[in-house]
């Protein structure tokens, strides 16, 4: 596979950083942080914020947080939190002794809550949900104001110290931020900053009632810290008023400075933890590893490279606008990546019987088979050929049409590193009249797959020995979805009605060469002319070999670009 020209498009964040640094602001450091929720698997889309944050850190000198937003138990896991910490590691980031929970700040965040109130700015509100929502107001109204938002201070106070006590039922109060009913930003109506939840917290057991919300407790959580720049998706842009007028009431001495980009969209797939979550609970997948899900971990079961992974999340670059980007360009970034790295070897996906009758049935002979074409220094490996081998079904027509080139009674073929062959017979099943197997002969002459007489043979076979083969099952994937945007429900249909029923394939009776017994667990291979595939790391054994097809050969990204003449 040839490499397409590829410069990296611009990264406003990074030119902003850039200009901060050189104007020295902040004394010149800067620290980032990633801040996941522990309410589910990390997905593609935080790929591309780990890399940003990771990655800006470090181009300049400075050092990125990890600090879990747990602030919602009901919602939270610790299976979560311990796929998370694999799933950034595994990307290749460290995050050294900077491991954080806003959790560790509940006490802190409780006391500035305090400080409002005392200010004058929060009060406690004792509407339901539904009215809080109807008191709101719209985009074109304004809202009005709840019938306790003038509480005194020590009313305030009091009724804030009993929610934290415990002595109120879930839903029965809320503090809220005392800003503007009128704010033609909906967020800044007086939005909830805690509420009371009766939940068990993974860290912090039952130690509280009373839980933060996250636009208040996220940029408290960033200023503790000393966080320079906090870089989030777009969705939150509408938001970052409210976070400043947080940090600025509060006068805390660290006042981060939020940065919006695009959040990433990948076609034929969704991005929605909720919707994900769906997927698992209804189970239509096996979890959030299935290979088909574009979680990370379902990626890495499938074979991905986190250096594929990073060079797509670089490819794709930062922006403000929204956008999907083609499925395709990250299939081409795995290619290119596996393509340098994947030592080759045959594998047959649905196997043809073939006997060459000229060839004595005894005879065992270990032909050299190259590892790499790319890579000279991954260098050779012994396959054995026999009289009895395996190739695909699909290598042989008995009734080939002109551009057939493959195998066909008469027909000479090259097999890989072995012989040509040439089709003489077709053996087919009584009842059903299949092709089971074939008879052929073979050119003693030709081994290493050239014939000295210059003769050529337009088609080269892959093939196993039949006597040496290891039997294995195949899961071949496709697109989880069958349209492109299947989060787009502007048809009145739930996304998944998308779904795609051939997504995947089990083909329970491959074949491959024996040199993979023994493969380890997630290792990753080039079927020739099949594709790249990866043990599965769960369900393949010593006595089972499972592998799962990460991508196929065919180059969909390329095409593209060198259609557009890039």
């Amino acid at each position: 596979m040839s490499a397409i020209d590829f410069t990296p498009p611009p990264n406003f964040i990074r030119t902003i950083i850039a200009e901060d640094v050189k104007a020295n602001k902040n004394n010149g450091r800067v620290v980032t942080r990633f801040p996941p929720e522990p309410n589910g698997y990390l997905h593609i889309g935080h790929a591309k914020s780990i890399c940003l944050n990771f990655g800006l850190a470090a181009e300049f000198g400075g050092v990125c947080n990890f600090r879990f937003d747990d602030t919602n138990p009901g919602k939270e896991e610790v299976e979560y939190v311990d796929s998370i910490q694999a799933d950034v590691r595994w990307l290749g980031f460290d995050w050294g002794d900077r491991l954080f929970h806003a959790s560790d700040y509940f006490e802190q965040l409780y006391q500035y809550a305090l400080q409002l109130i005392k200010a004058g700015k929060a009060y406690v509100c004792s509407l339901s949900g539904d009215e809080i929502r109807q008191y709101r107001g719209t985009l074109t109204e304004p809202g009005k104001d709840s019938p306790y938002r003038n509480r005194s201070v020590e009313e305030n106070l009091d009724l804030f110290q009993r929610m934290r006590a415990g002595e109120f039922e879930d839903g029965a109060h809320v503090l809220r931020a005392k800003i503007d009913m009128a704010s033609p930003n909906l967020n800044m109506r007086d939005p909830v900053m805690y509420r009371i939840r009766h939940l068990e917290h993974h860290r912090t057991g039952d130690k509280w009632c009373i839980y933060p919300m996250y636009d208040y407790a996220h940029g408290i959580s960033d200023s503790i810290e000393g966080i320079t720049h906090s870089i989030c998706t777009m969705e939150y842009e509408d938001h970052r008023p409210l976070y400043d007028w947080f940090l600025d009431e509060l006068e805390l001495e660290c006042h981060p400075q939020q940065i919006e980009f695009a959040r990433l969209n990948l076609s034929y797939t969704v991005m929605s933890k909720r919707k994900l979550l769906q997927l698992v609970q209804e189970g239509h997948v096996t979890g959030w590893d299935d290979p088909r899900m574009p979680t990370l971990a379902g990626m890495r079961r499938r074979g991905y490279t986190p250096e594929s992974i990073r060079n797509f999340c670089e490819r794709i670059g930062v922006g403000k606008k929204e956008s999907t980007v083609d499925i395709a360009l990250l299939e081409y970034c795995i290619r290119e990546d596996l393509n340098k790295k994947a030592p080759r070897v045959m594998g047959v996906l649905n196997p043809l019987r073939v006997v060459i009758e000229n060839y004595p049935e005894d005879q065992v002979e270990e032909l050299e088979a190259v590892n790499n074409p790319e890579d000279a220094g991954m260098g050779t490996r012994k396959v054995p050929f026999s009289r009895v081998l395996y190739i695909e079904k699909e290598d042989f027509m008995e009734h080939p049409p002109k551009k057939f080139y493959r195998l066909s009674p008469g027909r000479e073929v090259r097999l890989r590193y072995a012989y040509y062959i040439t089709c003489v017979g077709v053996v087919k099943d009584e009842k059903t009249g299949e092709i089971v197997e074939l008879r052929c002969t073979y050119d003693p002459e030709t081994r290493g797959g050239d014939s000295p007489d210059g003769r050529k043979v337009k088609a080269t076979l892959h093939w196993v020995s039949a006597p040496h083969a290891l039997q294995a099952e195949v899961r071949l994937y496709g697109h989880l979805f069958s349209v492109p945007n299947p989060a787009d429900e502007k048809d009145g249909l739930d996304f998944k009605t998308h779904l795609n029923p051939k997504s995947l394939e089990v083909l329970p009776s491959c074949w491959v060469e024996p040199s993979l017994k023994g493969a380890p667990a997630g290792s990753r291979y080039q079927f020739e002319r099949q594709g790249y595939f990866c043990v599965d790391p769960v369900d393949s054994s010593e006595e089972k070999l499972v592998f799962n097809r990460t991508v196929t050969l065919r180059d969909t990204w390329a095409k593209i670009m060198k259609a557009e003449g890039k």
